[in-house]
């Protein structure tokens, strides 16, 4: 998907949200909602999710697609590279990324990205694969930090 029609697809997903959050303040139901509509509404998502940080470990939350792993080992893969910089990480090709945890071989690209609560802590990350290589870019990363803000707007 080329660079203007991905951002015009998400500034329609962020109008679309905006209608939706303000009709529940519970934060598993928005992250929900997030979840949902991306992995609905853009087309070369494959398995979108959230892992949380819970006693110190990356446990599964909300996700669309195929089965997840269920807990992620402890500084490996690239939920935890965006833990441990406290950024989006972005990945062209899952295979050359030192540690990558395949959950599902069809995993080509990933994107994460933080999540960050009021208090300012990273409590997860949400979690998005391609079965496309170099997938994700800049237009992704910065409309995804957006929405993953969102949740917590007015919270």
């Amino acid at each position: 998907m080329d660079q203007k029609k991905k951002a015009g697809r998400y500034q329609r997903i962020q109008k679309q949200l905006e209608g939706l959050f303000p009709k529940s303040n519970n934060i598993n139901a928005r992250l929900s909602s997030l979840i949902a509509v991306l992995h609905h509404k853009m087309d070369y998502y494959f398995w979108t999710g959230c892992y949380f940080l819970i006693d110190d470990e990356l446990i599964v939350g909300q996700y669309q697609g195929p089965v997840a792993c269920m807990e992620l080992k402890k500084d490996v893969g690239v939920c935890w590279a965006a833990i441990n910089q406290k950024e989006t990480v972005v990945v062209e090709d899952v295979h050359d990324f030192p540690g990558h945890i395949a959950c599902d071989s069809r995993s080509q690209s990933e994107i994460v990205v933080p999540i960050i609560n009021n208090e300012g802590e990273i409590i997860g990350v949400l979690d998005i694969d391609s079965k496309e290589k170099a997938s994700f870019d800049q237009v992704d990363k910065e409309a995804l930090e957006t929405l993953v803000a969102s949740v917590f707007k007015d919270y």
